[in-house]
Parts: structure tokens; C-alpha cells; sequence
């Protein structure tokens, strides 16, 4: 499994119009192949600063197939122009750690 980070700094005084919308685009992604989850969380010490977390199957589920998809183009126009700056993604694997 692939986590997807995301940090989306949001215009200031938008975010009541990008949780709308991240509640309409949040459809889109949970319908794409090889979604797991997500979860979106607001900074508690940066108002307008969110975190998104995507569980994905692997990770071309998410560079190629979501990123490549009809759907992707949807979920930009829903939501891209809130973001600035831009944010960087970035994705995670487990780790398989000894037990201590």
C-alpha cells in the first residue's frame, strides 16, 4: 500500500468554499481504481492549512491511473485554484521494522 501527503495551503479566507468542494471532489477519487481511503485534516495551528492523506494500492493506481484519468481533470477544476502555493505530493510505503 502507497500513502499519498499532501499539505494544501488554501487562499486565506477560502476554506469554506474548499471544503465544499473537497465534499463534492472527494466522490471522484474514492471511485478510482485502486483507491484504498483518505482522509482530510484542518492544522489547528494554521488556519487555512489542510492535510490530505490517500491510501492508495500502488502507486501507478495514483501517478498513472488516477492522475491520467478523465476524472483527475475534474477533480482539478473542483479544486487547484485554491491552492498557493501549489502543493507538493508526495507518497510513503510501510516499513517492515523488528519488533523491540
Amino acid at each position: 500500500m502507497i500513502l499519498e501527503v499532501a499539505i494544501l495551503d488554501v487562499r486565506p479566507g477560502k476554506q469554506d468554499e474548499f471544503e465544499i468542494a473537497f465534499a463534492q471532489a472527494q466522490s471522484i477519487i474514492s471511485g478510482m481504481c485502486g483507491y484504498v481511503s483518505h482522509e482530510l485534516k484542518s492544522c489547528v495551528e494554521v488556519p487555512n492549512r489542510y492535510l490530505l492523506l490517500v491510501n492508495w494500492e500502488t502507486l501507478e493506481a495514483h501517478t498513472e491511473g488516477f492522475r491520467g484519468s478523465q476524472q483527475y481533470q475534474q477533480w482539478r477544476e473542483l479544486l487547484h485554484h485554491f491552492y498557493e502555493p501549489f502543493p507538493v505530493v508526495e507518497h510513503y510505503r510501510s516499513l517492515a521494522l523488528p519488533d523491540n
